[in-house]
């Protein structure tokens, strides 16, 4: 007997369950995402649910059982790179970006793949991330699912077979602008906003039409040149609220407030938050004659959601001077405090305090330090919103330690809210410092992230801080008190924490079964781990074959409990490098239920050390090696070349032995295609024969070291 291909067809979706309907592909829309809370199976947008909680109302996995809890399915992506998505799940679809803006749509029961979008992001893209070509994910919305790419394009893709309908360029080809974070839906409209913080140019955010890819609206968060306008909707809060509080002489570069991760719609005001970045240069001194606010850099404003008009800004570290992003994720309540009920927006930027604003007025509900250790204010003052910022936490001319550290007391790493208990979960680091050093003059360079201060210093702890100055993690003396990394479950109302456990770890899902999960690493493998959500007991954990560096969700098929999660090492990570370095493998979607049958790949190997060459250079031109590894190299390769291995550790390049293949890399740009771009022009006659030379010396260290 013939079966005719649409009933073939019809039979295979079948086969997904009843939630998973065909036309039920990709089928979101506002009035479901309003009603979120009723589809605790579904994991529907960025935040879980329109106020961004993060938190499942699915308990099938709690305490009792969670011993119960394994492996059901797993996913091998084909990049190694790091993976920072929050996956979307739909009526039994996950939708998930990985590395490269690449995106996966799996059967969420068995983890069969049903298609594969590849945007082909340019490979010379990848060198104008600070952190990695990490994707934090997709929009799905009205049957198509919406991706933007690390080389700053936004593409609609048809939620069924995952062909483009069309694509936009949120930023041109040739800027340093890259996107990483995930688009947001609402009312008709996508918005996104774009990276770039660390090498210039000024942050925006844009909404377009979801249906066509038309540009509605965009609102630039810095002010351009005064002589000329944008021609767009920020044109007059920029003249009239932030141009006055920028000093000296308007260059293109200068600027920031880049809207690399968050942004939150609010029905209820029909308000679109976004948090910005922080200025560029880094260093105000060079940014704004060292004086000024630097509106709207390392704040949170609200914009119309339709039009993008100006509503009200809360500027969280005024003139930021440490790379005190606001980009943290943002979290609606209604909350009742001191009796009275209030529209809350939470908020835990890397400065250390935890903010509670009235999402109506952009008023100061609270703001108290979440972890020890921050220095760099005395407290904020409830009345103006102001910090009591200390004098002495300013590097202008003398070297000063500083609290948080640059890298924060909290950053990016996704947060939660339970409404069950009324508490708010993230991962925090308490005690973290770092050493700012004044740096003399700025020299802008495009396509080098030159921040105004020295980003990746080669002087070892204890020696003296390097001519041009710049930021070292623990340098120069050590701290009074070690960082010490914390989980935390904070109450917003009575303003302190619930409870603490000591735990390293990334992004953070509250459940109603009373848990919270948290991802952590490994090296570069990783680990699944459960809390109690009323008492922060650890209950379980599971090892995985790669590092969790975001957090994992929660939905349902066929009744069954999934929790779900990106894994693979990068992003920040890429950076910390130790003694125990892995090989490299490709991320994976890992999914686990109550007794899941699941066999995930073992943990990898060490990688070897390949026998170091047998040249040997002058002391000048290893030194001189050691200076352009720290300017151009280290970013991606690891300070003082010890990575991760995730961008490959180059002690253990086999281009290391061979003069040719590594000038053909470094200077004739032969691996263009997967980020490693030609440095010929930034570097002297000789630099990359001097690069190497450097290198060659830290891998014969590291070979007597074993």
């Amino acid at each position: 007997m013939k079966i005719a291909p649409a009933l073939i067809v019809l039979l295979a979706l079948a086969g997904l369950g009843a939630a998973r309907a065909p036309a039920r592909f990709g089928q979101i829309d506002d009035a479901r995402i309003a009603r979120a809370d009723a589809e605790p199976q579904n994991w529907m947008v960025h935040g879980g649910d329109q106020q961004a909680h993060r938190f499942s109302g699915l308990d099938q996995i709690n305490p009792g059982n969670i011993a119960r809890l394994k492996p059901a399915w797993s996913l091998e992506f084909d990049t190694k790179r790091g993976q920072e998505a929050t996956p979307i799940v739909v009526d039994g679809v996950a939708y998930v970006t990985t590395a490269w803006s690449k995106v996966y749509a799996v059967d969420a029961r068995t983890g069969r793949r049903l298609w594969f979008y590849d945007p082909k992001v340019r490979g010379d893209a990848g060198v104008f991330g600070c952190c990695d070509v990490v994707s934090r994910g997709a929009a799905v919305y009205r049957g198509r699912v919406y991706v933007a790419t690390f080389d700053a394009r936004l593409i609609a893709l048809n939620a069924r077979t995952g062909k483009p309908v069309w694509s936009a360029e949120v930023a041109p080809a040739d800027s340093t602008y890259t996107i990483s974070g995930a688009p947001r839906v609402a009312g008709g409209l996508v918005y996104i906003g774009n990276a770039g913080g660390e090498f210039g140019g000024r942050g925006y955010v844009s909404a377009y039409d979801a249906g066509t890819g038309k540009l509605v609206w965009r609102f630039f968060t810095t002010p351009g040149d005064p002589a000329k306008a944008d021609g767009a909707i920020s044109d007059e809060p920029l003249k009239t609220i932030a141009q006055p509080t920028w000093f000296g002489p308007h260059t293109d570069y200068r600027g920031g407030g880049h809207v690399w991760n968050s942004m939150v719609y609010d029905a209820d005001f029909d308000q679109l938050y976004i948090a910005t970045g922080n200025g560029y240069p880094w260093h105000r001194k060079f940014r704004s004659e060292g004086r000024g606010d630097n509106l709207f850099i390392s704040s949170i404003v609200a914009l119309d959601a339709k039009t993008g008009r100006y509503k009200w800004h809360y500027q969280e570290t005024p003139g930021d001077s440490w790379d005190y992003d606001a980009i943290a994720d943002m979290i609606l309540a209604d909350l009742t405090i001191d009796g009275r009920p209030r529209k809350a927006l939470m908020h835990t930027p890397k400065n250390g305090f935890f903010y509670v604003l009235d999402r109506a007025t952009g008023k100061l509900i609270s703001a108290d330090p979440f972890v020890s250790g921050v220095t760099w204010a005395k407290g904020v003052d409830l009345a103006t919103g102001r910090p009591q910022v200390d004098p002495a936490a300013y590097f202008d001319t003398e070297p000063v330690r500083v609290g948080p550290s640059g890298g924060g007391a909290h950053s990016w790493q996704p947060t939660a809210f339970s409404p069950r208990t009324g508490l708010f979960y993230l991962q925090a680091v308490a005690d973290s410092t770092s050493i700012f050093l004044p740096k003399t003059r700025f020299e802008y360079r495009k396509g080098v992230d030159n921040t105004g201060i020295y980003s990746w210093g080669t002087h070892a702890p204890g020696a003296e801080p390097p001519a041009e100055g710049g930021i070292l993690e623990g340098a120069l003396r050590p701290p009074t008190t070690p960082a010490r990394p914390l989980l935390i479950a904070w109450d917003p109302v009575a303003r302190q924490p619930a409870w603490t456990t000591p735990a390293t770890g990334s992004g953070v899902l509250a459940t109603a079964g009373n848990l919270v999960f948290l991802g952590r690493s490994r090296n570069v493998m990783g680990e699944l781990v459960a809390f109690r959500a009323d008492t922060g007991v650890e209950v379980w954990k599971h090892p995985t074959p790669n590092a969790i560096i975001t957090a994992p969700v929660s939905y349902a098929v066929d009744g069954e409990q999934y929790i779900l999660m990106a894994t693979g090492a990068g992003g920040g990570a890429i950076l910390a490098g130790g003694p125990d370095v892995r090989e490299n493998r490709p991320g994976r979607l890992v999914a686990f239920k109550l007794d899941g049958k699941g066999v995930l790949p073992p943990d990898p190997p060490p990688a070897p050390l390949l026998p170091p060459p047998e040249e040997h250079w002058p002391a000048a031109t290893v030194l001189a090696g050691e200076d352009h590894y720290a300017q151009l190299c280290a970013r991606c390769h690891g300070v003082r070349v010890r990575s991760s291995n995730i961008v490959p550790d180059l002690r253990r390049s086999k281009a290391l032995a061979s003069k040719p293949l590594w000038s053909a890399i470094v200077e004739g740009g032969a691996l263009k295609a997967t980020g490693m771009v030609s440095w010929a022009a930034y570097m002297p006659p000789g630099g990359a024969e001097a690069i190497r030379a450097y290198v060659a010396e830290e891998a014969r260290k590291a070979q007597a070291s074993r």
